[in-house]
């Protein structure tokens, strides 16, 4: 879900010697309607050749982990045959409770908590999801300083409920869930060893399942990278 530190996790993965694939820092952009850098995004063609020199440096061998995305970051479109091996690769959960959630978000998005006339600004492009009565309602909010709060609210309200359909329609159910208590960097070095296991046994799983299949894995295949 929304601010479990999925992008942090990558880091920490990579400093454990996985291969990861950051595609909302090629896009620089964070993947939701807050995602903006302060860095535009670069031109669609730009971004499939980051894309495609990432891809060339990995070793087909080893599994590589891709955060959980939409077709698009931002204004870009995730090319569509990686879009689709990302649909259909293994998923390894992360989760964490509402609380860590919300505090996580204040350093996610320090922008939007140093810019609260921006915040506002930018919660208007939920209306038409949200209804203006409760977006009025967040708006308020961030007036207040009240930052965790409605970031709590805009994740239970908004982002976990949409996040959860997602799932549903894709039909592509965790094979390894991890729970984190806190996500500070301390705790998030620390989970790192754990996730980077998870993730290695969910990839087991998917090459035992191709093997009981009688398909030869192929990097190309679908069921190639393995998903946070």
């Amino acid at each position: 879900m929304t601010c479990t530190a999925k992008t942090a996790l990558l880091t920490e993965l990579a400093a454990e010697g996985m291969q990861v694939l950051d595609l909302e820092g090629m896009a620089h952009h964070r993947g939701s309607v807050f995602g903006g850098h302060a860095t535009p995004q670069p031109a669609q063609k730009m971004f499939e050749t980051r894309i495609a020199a990432a891809l060339t440096r990995l070793d087909p061998a080893r599994p590589v982990v891709v955060e959980a995305e939409s077709s698009k970051i931002g204004n870009l479109l995730v090319p569509p045959r990686l879009w689709a091996a990302m649909c259909a690769a293994p998923r390894v959960e992360v989760a964490a409770p509402l609380e860590a959630r919300s505090q996580f978000f204040l350093s996610a998005y320090p922008d939007l908590v140093a810019d609260p006339a921006g915040f506002i600004q930018t919660l208007d492009a939920l209306v038409s999801l949200q209804g203006r009565e409760r977006v009025a309602a967040w708006q308020g909010l961030v007036a207040e300083g009240a930052f965790a709060r409605v970031a709590g609210e805009l994740m239970a309200e908004h982002y976990d409920p949409r996040y959860a359909r997602a799932l549903a329609r894709h039909g592509n159910a965790p094979r390894e869930r991890v729970h984190l208590d806190r996500l500070d960097p301390a705790s998030l070095r620390a989970a790192a060893g754990g996730l980077a296991a998870a993730i290695a046994r969910a990839d087991a799983a998917r090459e035992r399942s191709v093997q009981t299949a009688g398909v030869t894995a192929d990097p190309c295949h679908p069921d190639g990278p393995a998903t946070l």
